[in-house]
């Protein structure tokens, strides 16, 4: 039976989240699909390329990752659902991280890509100064989930026994630092303040008047 390209593409995702980064070699996905290795030249030009097209599929599986705002929600608030969602679709894939960092949009992405884009600009941003701003808002997406996703593969540790009574401040921070969702939260609220703080500045810069929220 013919395979098409998106039949490798989701085995290829399959094979990530069965064996990892490390077990992703075009030969597994081949064999998972019963074909020899070379059929797949035929859909994909490299590995990289599939690298390309795994990391589109990951992030495409939720329509809502890549959805216009809706009537009446803000631009800030359409990013940090926008980015919540995208968060849960990389936890929800085993060394995702590492797939699509580096990553390059496909053909297929591009409709997406422009809409993110258009948005950012209606709301007063520069076309390459949107570019920024979503990268800026990715690397720390992707950093937030490496470090999510290496803190669930470390081992169990005993507990400390260490005294810490010296350092008050460490001992109350733990106790009020909250966890992996909270420090994504908080991160991602401080880069939107500081977008819509931009976009004030820039609403009173050019009319005068007194900015509305983004």
């Amino acid at each position: 039976m013919p395979i098409s390209r998106a039949d490798v593409v989701q085995a290829a995702v399959e094979v990530l989240d069965d064996e990892g980064l490390a077990g992703l070699t075009l030969r597994a996905v081949a064999g998972r699909l019963g074909v020899s290795a070379p059929t797949l030249y035929w859909h994909v030009k490299d590995k990289r390329h599939l690298l390309d097209l795994i990391a589109e599929q990951v992030l495409a599986e939720v329509p809502e990752s890549t959805r216009a705002p809706r009537e009446g929600e803000s631009v800030l608030e359409w990013l940090a659902e926008s980015f919540r969602v995208r968060r849960a679709l990389l936890l929800s894939h085993r060394d995702s991280v590492q797939v699509v960092a580096g990553n390059r949009p496909t053909d297929d992405a591009l409709p997406g890509i422009e809409r993110t884009l258009a948005v950012l600009v209606d709301a007063g941003l520069e076309p390459g100064e949107a570019v920024r701003v979503i990268t800026a808002l990715g690397s720390f997406l992707l950093g937030d989930v490496l470090e999510t996703q290496a803190a669930a593969d470390r081992p169990l540790e005993e507990p400390r026994v260490a005294d810490l009574s010296a350092f008050p401040t460490v001992v109350a921070a733990t106790r009020t630092a909250g966890g992996e969702d909270e420090r994504f939260e908080d991160g991602l609220r401080l880069m939107l303040d500081g977008l819509r703080l931009r976009l004030e500045r820039r609403a009173r810069t050019q009319d005068g008047t007194a900015p509305q929220p983004a």
